[in-house]
């Protein structure tokens, strides 16, 4: 299991810290976990849903963010994590292409299981069919992971670094994770 803090765009902003957790499991499962400290309460979170809903501009809301790439290609994919327990999965061909909103939705991820626990959010996804259909393996992906986070004082945006003079959590560079 790696695990990564990630850090605020804006580096004032100290209100909420977030660490977040993953790990390869058997059949191509990735388990996600999301621990946020916020002593404050200053975390504004999503109404729940029921059966894990596909739903699009989930980033509009707190929301937790997994970028997969691979070695070598220009495209990847998105997954948002809403706290509401809905989630979505994207596809881009190259760096946010095409120019949609919102992007295509890519198929060949499927959801596990997503939940809102006392301490942030935990999930399961399942790569099988993405990994099978294009020949991947593991050790071809590298991963970001990200977090949008609603307060009464506005968004505030976390990933693993920022080397962008803007939030950008679609820049390959700030995907750290390797496999």
């Amino acid at each position: 299991m790696a695990s990564y803090e990630l850090v605020a765009f804006d580096r004032k902003f100290r209100a909420v810290s977030i660490v977040s957790a993953l790990e390869q499991q058997a059949n191509n499962i990735l388990n996600l976990g999301f621990w946020l400290n916020d002593p404050e309460q200053q975390v504004c979170w999503p109404t729940l849903v029921t059966a894990h809903p596909r739903q699009d501009f989930l980033w509009k809301d707190t929301c937790f963010e997994v970028f997969l790439g691979v070695q070598g290609r220009d495209d990847y994919r998105e997954i948002n994590l809403s706290g509401s327990q809905a989630w979505q999965a994207y596809q881009f061909e190259e760096y946010r292409y095409p120019e949609q909103s919102p992007p295509p939705v890519a198929h060949d991820i499927d959801l596990v299981s997503l939940s809102k626990t006392h301490y942030g959010l935990s999930a399961k996804i399942d790569l099988s069919v993405w990994l099978d259909a294009e020949n991947i393996r593991w050790n071809d992906l590298y991963l970001g992971l990200s977090a949008v986070i609603s307060t009464a004082q506005g968004q505030h945006y976390f990933a693993m670094q920022h080397s962008a003079s803007e939030a950008d959590f679609h820049n390959k560079h700030d995907w750290l994770h390797r496999f």
